[in-house]
């Protein structure tokens, strides 16, 4: 037969997507069925193009960052440190200047400041029933440096995810994770204020690692990519032993995530998308749209999230402190070092005033200091008292 004359046989390839890397090519059976068209007979391959999963155009993770530095921005110009404090980080910024270092070493307002804007508080949780803050706090940043990690951290993460399953799954599984951190945050850490929205963004990495492990048959590199994402958790569980630092947030949004991902990321097995474009697999039988472990792992994650989030929060409106039953569950959002303190105890001291001296004495250590002061506020008296009891 001439080469001019030599029937066309049109080649298509089925792909399979993977983590981070381009699509890789697999080998597909050929089918024989001739196909007669008004000019020759051709064997068709059996695969028409396969289309990709839908791609989504992120917005809600974008509008979560700008919503996040906005609340930031207010949250300073309520904090007003030139009016409360005597003294101020960059004082050229006026009433948007920070706390001094070492109240705050984020570059962010008071505590007073941010529990008024919507802190975690136990205390205001249990005993005035202001569950609402449990939501609010993960809005809430404790300073700029807080605010960059936290926003960096939830583009990088968010928007890929936003992009593969879309704005409402993401969004589900932001909100309830952060709600998640917020809630175990609140059973171990009950002396002091919380914010931030890490457990919100760890709770983003969990749901990166479920949906892996619960589409692990679209995945190719599947080792390479697992192990990379066990990495980047990993040392950034790490980080949290670290004094100002909420782990018990980043493991409770974490765990929430990772069972939300098994919840909201399944994806229909490849057989079954297959089948939809495709004439072989129809002569072949259906094929179900999940895989049996896929929907044991959806069913099971389901009842632990909900058992979970109902018996936690029994436990915190009862005023359950869940060290009294781990002595050493502590250690895992700081560890004491030379270094570092992992005191959390509120600080209080005691004044007394000479004219316009005033002298602070710390109740908990006896560290007492001299001050200058012309008709100093409450909010003065208490950032420096802050100041010489850390």
């Amino acid at each position: 037969m001439s080469e001019a004359n030599r029937p066309e046989i049109p080649i298509k390839v089925n792909s399979r997507r993977s983590l981070g890397t381009g699509n890789i090519i697999h080998p597909v059976e050929l089918d024989s069925s001739p196909i007669t068209t008004q000019h020759r007979t051709q064997t068709p391959s059996p695969f028409r193009e396969i289309k990709h999963f839908k791609k989504w155009v992120p917005w809600l993770i974008p509008s979560f960052v700008v919503a996040d530095t906005v609340l930031f921005v207010i949250t300073m110009y309520v904090n007003n440190c030139p009016i409360n404090t005597v003294s101020c980080v960059a004082t050229f910024l006026g009433r948007f200047s920070f706390q001094p270092f070492k109240e705050n070493p984020l570059l962010g307002p008071s505590s007073s400041t941010l529990e008024k804007m919507g802190a975690l508080d136990v205390s205001k949780v249990v005993d005035d029933h202001q569950g609402w803050r449990l939501i609010t706090c993960i809005w809430l940043h404790g300073g700029l440096f807080h605010l960059l990690a936290n926003m960096l951290s939830l583009l990088v993460i968010g928007i890929r995810l936003e992009q593969e399953f879309g704005f409402v799954r993401i969004g589900l599984l932001y909100v309830i994770s952060g709600f998640g951190g917020s809630l175990l945050s609140a059973l171990f850490l009950q002396s002091s204020i919380s914010v931030g929205a890490s457990g919100a963004v760890f709770g983003l990495l969990g749901g990166m690692l479920s949906e892996l492990i619960t589409n692990w048959t679209i995945y190719a590199n599947k080792m390479a990519a697992l192990l990379t994402l066990v990495i980047i958790i990993v040392i950034n569980l790490a980080v949290g032993i670290l004094p100002h630092v909420d782990n018990f947030a980043h493991l409770g949004g974490f765990s929430s995530g990772f069972l939300l991902g098994f919840v909201f990321l399944m994806r229909p097995q490849f057989g079954w998308v297959s089948q939809r474009y495709t004439s072989y697999y129809s002569r072949v039988g259906p094929r179900p749209k999940y895989k049996t472990y896929q929907l044991v792992l959806w069913l099971l994650s389901l009842i632990l999230l909900v058992a979970g989030m109902i018996a936690g929060l029994v436990s915190l409106l009862r005023g359950v402190n869940l060290n009294d039953y781990c002595s050493w569950c502590h250690y895992m959002s700081c560890v004491p070092t030379s270094r570092w303190s992992c005191d959390t105890n509120p600080v209080s001291c005691l004044s007394e005033q000479t004219g316009n001296q005033y002298t602070l004495t710390c109740s908990n250590s006896g560290k007492n200091e001299t001050y200058l002061l012309n008709n100093p506020n409450s909010s003065q008296i208490r950032g420096l008292c802050s100041q010489l009891c850390r």
